[in-house]
């Protein structure tokens, strides 16, 4: 399955002033791209909308809005295709739903070796102990 695309209509862009080196081109062009998605207003199947939401990512704020600025080019538009592709590639990582986990019986070599570090551990803690006067 194909993951949704991002449509263009529902993505806010504005142009504000990118940070750091650049000399006097910096100080005077908006050329840094900044990039509001609402998730809630999005147009995605809710599956996807619930796991981006999950997601412990610091550009998808409490309300559901992910915000991305992108800066790395000298051009807005080359900014603006930036943000864009980085919002795509967010909902790609998401976008085929994570596989169920079935409970499967230890082998006997992993129990084994569990117990062969039990031994062991418990042999070093026993050095440990007070040592009793005699």
């Amino acid at each position: 399955m194909k993951p949704p695309r991002v449509d263009p209509a529902e993505v806010e862009f504005t142009a504000v002033r990118a940070q750091g080196a650049g000399g006097q081109n910096v100080n005077k062009v908006s050329s840094a791209a900044h990039l509001r998605y609402d998730l809630q207003r999005a147009s995605l199947p809710a599956p996807l909308r619930q796991r981006l939401l999950a997601l412990p990512d610091a550009r998808i704020s409490a309300e559901g809005v992910v915000v991305i600025k992108a800066q790395t080019h000298r051009s807005l538009a080359r900014n603006r295709a930036d943000a864009l592709a980085r919002l795509q590639a967010l909902i790609d990582a998401v976008a085929t739903p994570p596989r169920e986990r079935h409970a499967t019986r230890p082998t006997r070599a992993s129990v084994q070796r569990r117990l062969q570090r039990k031994t062991v551990q418990a042999r070093l803690k026993a050095q440990r102990a007070r040592v009793a006067p005699e």
